[in-house]
Formats: structure tokens, C-alpha cells, sequence
């Protein structure tokens, strides 16, 4: 008699039913990447989650340590253009807002030497705190007040300097404190250069630290504008300056009796009124007209001499030697304004063209500055001029965004400025 279930016993024979995998683990030690995959081999949010972190940690290498900028010192690799321009634009603001504000002060109140010591005062202190910065916030906070001491520091060392000598002489002192101003710009680079690799905070020490010196020395060395000092009935004072800066083979006849014959003394109440330069200019046509030519050239001055220097690193060329070249391009006599626009083709030609352009800048830069103190008397050329600067500055302001803008062709940027 045969099996009444042949095929199903056969089939169980033949093929015996498999342990479960816990089972078959149990009894034949499973390797490693058996026990992971049994565990792990789904893929979940889990995964993604710890997938995704790891990425994120220690995703960028540096050359130099990593508190050589702020950039990699504060991980702002990944931020936007608006947070890495902060500190810029809020440098460039602050100039802005001081110079608006403290304009009228060196004219009416504090007079220019007093006014250019506080300005000094507070730009070197606050870059030394900014040396202390502990987020890009606190950065952009310092840099805005610095900005703002800065503001009329220019205007009042430019006006001081040319009020205490003869009028024919205004144009040559002129020219010389722009060439000390460019001194100050080749120690930059060199500054720089000799901190490659080190924390972006010495570069702020060693440049800020010397400037509080120098608003010292200002004070104990140097004498007020007698120009202001007469115009503010200040009779002694205004003696006593003019005798300590004569020379010596005149001081003996500079008695009182010489400025009294001399000079048409009028008193004059002390004005408090800090915005009477500004009615000066509203209500005198002809000052308003001059006012608005010269603040209209110095936009456009300022719109290329700010953005060639910010726009060095679109191009191809070393970038230490080209702020040098830019430097020492402010006291040689320059070229047109034009030969910015071919910056970008030619690359042979790249450095000497840029450097062209440049001089062409500085040299509008210092003309118009010391063409604005022959426009204006004394009551309101500390003023005048800082609305100039104003203008200068406000096209720095404009500058970046050509620079930001031009990052992919350097061609167009140049194009622009020229």
C-alpha cells in the first residue's frame, strides 16, 4: 500500500525548513557585517539624521590657523554677502553718519585741532577694542564707531595744516599730507605681509596702537588754526599762535601794539548753534551751487578710488603687490581715468593699466579736496570740505556692490569704475 502523502513527505525531506536568521545567528557566529547589516541595514531618518551632521562638522580646511580672519575664525564660510559685508558697510556708515554729525563742530565749537585729537582718540581706541571682538556683531558695532572718530580726522588734519601757513603755500602742504597719507597706505600691505598666517587681531594692534600716539603728540605739539581762533575773537590766543609759528627773526616784532594796528578786532559771541554752517550754505546761493559741483565730482572720485583697491582680488595678479603698486601710485602724477576699462582683457597689461587708473583717482582725490578750501572762507571750509569727503565716501559705500557684482568679470567692474 503506498504513502497516501508520497510528494509531501518527500518534500519535507528533501527540503527542510530553514532556521529563523536569530536562530541561525545564534548557532554559527556571525561576522561583522552580518550583525551590522542585520541591525542597520534599513535606512531611516536616523541615518539621515547623523548622515547629514557629520557633514557638517569640520567641512572646511584652512591653509593658516584658523583665527587668521574672522571669516574662518567665526565659521562665516557659509554665510551670506550681507553678514561678511557687515563690517565693511558699517565702517563706511559710520564715516557717513560722523561726518554729517561732527562736520559743523570743528567750525563752531571744539575748532580744529581739539576736534582732530577726539576724532583721532576715538578711531585708535575703538580699532584696539576691536581687537577684543568675540562675534561678527560686536565686529561691525566697533567698526561703525570707529568709522564714525575717523570720519573727520581727513578734513580737519587737511584744513589745520593749510590754515597755519600762507595762502600760497596751501597747495604744496596739501600734496605733502596726502604723501604722508600715503606712507601710512605702503605700510599696510607690508603690515600684512609680515602677519601672513598670524590672528587678524595683531594686524589691528600694531596699526592702532601707533595712532594713539599720534593723537597725543597732536596735542602737546601742535597749535590751533589762528585763522579760527581770530575769527572767534579769541584775541590772545590768536597772538600767541601766530608768534610761536613765525619765524625767528621776526617773533620779536609781533608785540601787541603790531596786532592791534594790523587787525580789525571784532568780538564775537561763541556760537552754539551747530547748525548755522549748514544755513550759511542754504541761504547763500552762490556757496549752495559750489557746494553741490564739487559734492557731485567727489562722488564719482570716490566711487573709483575706494573700488579699484576693493577690487584687486577679481583679478588675476598677486594681490599683496597690487595694494603696494596702489600705494605708492598716490604720490607719481597720473593718467586717465579710461584705461580702467581695459583692466580685464589685456592680461599682460593688467597690472599696469590698474596701476594707471589708480593715479588717476589719487590725483582727482587730492585736487578736489584742496580746490574746496579755496571755495569756502574760513567760517565754513572745515564743513565744506567734510561734505566733499562725504560725497567721497558715500560712493565707497556704492563701490562693494560693484565689486560683488563684478567677482565673475572682472572686465565689467573695471568698465564701471573707469
Amino acid at each position: 500500500m503506498t504513502d497516501p502523502n508520497p510528494l509531501l513527505s518527500h518534500s519535507g525531506a528533501a527540503q527542510p525548513e530553514s532556521p529563523p536568521p536569530l536562530a541561525k545567528l545564534k548557532h554559527q557566529h556571525p561576522s561583522l557585517d552580518d550583525t551590522i547589516e542585520h541591525c542597520i541595514g534599513e535606512f531611516g531618518w536616523t541615518q539621515l539624521l547623523q548622515a547629514t551632521l557629520i557633514f557638517c562638522m569640520d567641512a572646511w580646511s584652512w591653509d593658516f590657523p584658523a583665527t587668521t580672519s574672522i571669516i574662518s575664525e567665526w565659521s562665516l564660510q557659509c554665510a551670506g554677502s550681507i553678514i561678511t559685508g557687515l563690517p565693511a558697510s558699517s565702517f563706511f556708515l559710520g564715516c557717513l553718519v560722523g561726518g554729517l554729525s561732527l562736520a559743523t563742530l570743528a567750525d563752531l565749537a571744539l575748532g580744529r585741532k581739539k576736534m582732530l585729537v577726539l576724532s583721532s582718540l576715538l578711531m585708535s581706541l575703538t580699532g584696539v577694542l576691536t581687537a577684543l571682538s568675540t562675534n561678527i556683531w560686536m565686529y561691525s558695532g566697533l567698526r561703525f564707531i570707529s568709522g564714525f572718530g575717523r570720519a573727520t580726522i581727513g578734513t580737519c588734519a587737511l584744513v589745520l595744516s593749510t590754515e597755519l601757513v600762507g595762502k600760497k603755500w596751501r597747495g604744496n602742504i596739501g600734496i605733502i599730507g596726502f604723501i604722508c597719507f600715503t606712507l601710512g597706505f605702503l605700510s599696510l600691505p607690508a603690515v600684512a605681509f609680515l602677519l601672513k598666517g598670524s590672528s587678524w587681531r595683531l594686524i589691528y594692534l600694531w596699526t592702532c596702537v601707533p595712532s594713539v600716539f599720534y593723537s597725543l603728540s597732536v596735542y602737546f605739539l601742535v597749535r590751533e588754526s589762528p585763522r579760527w581762533l581770530f575769527i572767534k575773537g579769541r584775541q590772545e590766543e590768536f597772538a600767541e599762535t601766530l608768534r610761536s609759528i613765525a619765524a625767528p627773526a621776526n617773533r620779536s616784532s609781533l608785540t601787541q601794539s603790531f596786532f592791534g594796528q594790523c587787525t580789525e578786532w571784532e568780538e564775537k559771541s561763541q556760537e552754539t548753534d551747530i547748525y548755522s554752517a549748514v544755513k550759511i550754505f542754504l541761504n547763500k546761493e552762490w556757496a549752495f551751487q559750489r557746494l553741490m559741483a564739487v559734492m557731485v565730482v567727489g562722488f564719482g572720485i570716490g566711487l573709483v578710488y575706494y573700488g579699484m583697491p576693493l577690487g584687486l582680488g577679481n583679478l588675476s595678479f598677486d594681490l599683496y603687490l597690487s595694494v603696494t603698486l596702489n600705494a605708492a601710485g598716490l604720490g607719481f602724477i597720473k593718467w586717465s581715468l579710461q584705461c580702467g576699462m581695459c583692466v580685464g582683457e589685456m592680461e599682460g597689461d593688467a597690472n599696469r593699466l590698474e596701476l594707471l587708473s589708480f593715479f588717476s583717482a589719487c590725483t582727482a582725490f587730492d585736487v578736489v579736496l584742496i580746490y574746496t578750501l579755496e571755495l569756502f572762507p574760513t567760517c565754513v571750509r572745515n564743513s565744506a570740505v567734510s561734505m566733499v569727503r562725504q560725497a567721497l565716501v558715500l560712493g565707497g559705500v556704492f563701490s562693494p556692490v560693484l565689486v560683488a557684482a563684478g567677482r565673475k568679470n572682472g572686465c565689467c567692474l573695471m568698465a564701471c569704475l573707469g
